[in-house]
């Protein structure tokens, strides 16, 4: 099959930060028209057709992409830096989660807990296995454990996206173990 990795980055890219990059529109849950979304990737030179979108979506390691029931819309599950309504549902977390990161922003860590940052929600992984390769993306991983439950006894509220990463909207420092 056809190089899928540059298509994949591309569709982040358009479905979870910069639409406007191929002039797409989303609506206010992050929902792009399928029909649309090919044609204006094709108008902007990226060669993309029903098939192949089906197929990275259904190939993606991370699942980073769904369609509705009927395929006529897709959206990224998670990770977006701009303002859509993913429809969540909250989650009682009952065990610790694990957010793997690089030595470089541990200091802003111990100062500040874990930070949203550009995104609408810190991304966290219910394994630690997980939580390593999201770290190594950056570096030498740094794995976190996170007191998931105590938080949400406390308050603070947890999400899963469809592709089972776990969401919230920040983390304090006192629920994390260095």
């Amino acid at each position: 099959m056809i190089e899928t990795k540059n298509i994949s980055k591309f569709l982040s890219l358009v479905l979870r930060h910069a639409p406007e990059t191929i002039a797409l529109t989303l609506d206010e849950n992050g929902w792009a028209n399928v029909d649309e979304l090919l044609t204006q990737c094709n108008k902007f030179h990226k060669k993309l057709d029903n098939t192949l979108l089906d197929y990275v979506v259904e190939n993606n390691d991370k699942k980073r992409f769904a369609f509705n029931e009927d395929k006529t819309k897709i959206r990224a599950s998670q990770g977006h830096s701009i303002s859509v309504e993913l429809e969540l549902k909250e989650v009682e977390p009952l065990h610790f989660l694990y957010h793997g990161t690089v030595d470089k922003f541990m200091e802003s860590i111990r100062k500040e807990g874990l930070q949203k940052m550009s995104r609408q929600h810190v991304h966290l992984s219910q394994d630690r296995e997980t939580a390593i390769k999201v770290g190594s993306r950056r570096g030498k991983p740094i794995i976190l454990s996170i007191n998931a439950p105590k938080m949400h006894k406390d308050g603070l509220k947890f999400y899963i996206s469809e592709n089972g990463v776990w969401l919230t909207d920040k983390i304090p420092v006192e629920y994390i173990e260095f």
